[in-house]
């Protein structure tokens, strides 16, 4: 049978299926990593890993007969896909099970933002309603721009979304799109200039790595609010915090951070942030078939027929 190297735990669909498929190492089980390679390592043709871990380049060099790495999770920064392929080894990951799950929360964390909803339903605990009146009048979504920082298939999915609750929506990314009935910036700056919100589902990985930084925050206002739902990195987290801090900035809905599960300690003091636990696509229905598209891409590859979702440098 087929070995593969399974990363860290997975989904059950992912556990139960390719556990049928071959014989599963768990690398995470292993007391001496090193040595658990050594015997191991020669035999992998596959690797099942997510996003988080991806397959660094230094285990990849321990895997001289791997073939495919089949990835849960729409984002591969976390593999050298150009050093994969030149191996030969091919890449796989999640894409479009995920969109509406993701644009959802997007969505979400707006309207959580803008309507204080966080605040507002500690206040009603509280008693506060009762014993300090109405709670103070609140922003709302409609007739504001948004600007989305990366129009991919997700992108589009949030952008389908704000403009049925009647916001304006212009984007950015390393080019133009033909076709696309929202104005293009081709500067990062001169669009928060514009924007009222800047909703950020742009890749990670080096070419991003802190796109997000003071000057774009500056740009976006102190009635300008942020929302990152992409990876922590994109934007820089110490100059978020201190445009928060100072007023530069109006806030902040966060489902993901730098230094992943601790967002920066002052985040969570903050009452002009919404925060969530990288939560965009934990829903029942869209980990199950993320689940299943790892599974069936290992499939295709045993069956010898065209992977489902390759993923090329």
């Amino acid at each position: 049978m087929t070995d593969i190297l399974m990363i860290a735990p997975m989904h059950p669909v992912c556990m139960e299926e390719i556990a049928r498929l071959g014989n599963v190492h768990r690398l995470w089980e292993a007391e001496d990593r090193a040595a658990f390679l050594r015997e191991v390592g020669p035999k992998v043709e596959i690797v099942a890993t997510d996003g988080h871990w991806g397959c660094p380049p230094a285990l990849m060099a321990e895997l001289p007969a791997l073939k495919l790495i089949s990835s849960y999770g729409v984002g591969y920064d976390n593999i050298n896909v150009p050093a994969a392929n030149a191996r030969a080894v091919r890449v796989t990951n999640t894409p479009d099970v995920l969109n509406d799950a993701m644009a959802e929360i997007t969505v979400g964390l707006m309207i959580a933002l803008a309507r204080r909803i966080p605040e507002a339903e500690a206040y009603t605990r509280r008693g506060d309603w009762a014993a300090k009146g109405n709670f103070p009048l609140t922003a709302e979504l409609t007739g504001a721009t948004a600007g989305i920082v990366g129009l991919g298939r997700i992108g589009k999915e949030i952008a389908r979304r704000l403009v049925a609750m009647k916001m304006e929506v212009v984007y950015h990314g390393r080019s133009e799109q033909p076709g696309q009935p929202f104005r293009y910036f081709a500067s990062l700056t001169e669009m928060a200039k514009a924007a009222d919100w800047l909703v950020v589902i742009t890749p990670g990985g080096p070419e991003t790595r802190k796109l997000v930084n003071a000057e774009v925050l500056a740009a976006l206002g102190p009635e300008g609010r942020l929302v990152n739902v992409s990876r922590g990195a994109v934007v820089d987290e110490a100059a978020l915090v201190e445009a928060l801090k100072s007023g530069a900035l109006g806030g902040a809905a966060l489902d993901v951070f730098e230094d992943e599960p601790r967002p920066h300690p002052d985040l969570l003091s903050m009452p002009n942030t919404v925060l969530s636990p990288h939560q965009g696509s934990a829903t029942v229905r869209t980990r199950a078939a993320m689940g299943q598209l790892v599974v069936d891409n290992i499939k295709a590859h045993l069956a010898g027929t065209p992977l489902l979702t390759e993923v090329t440098g």
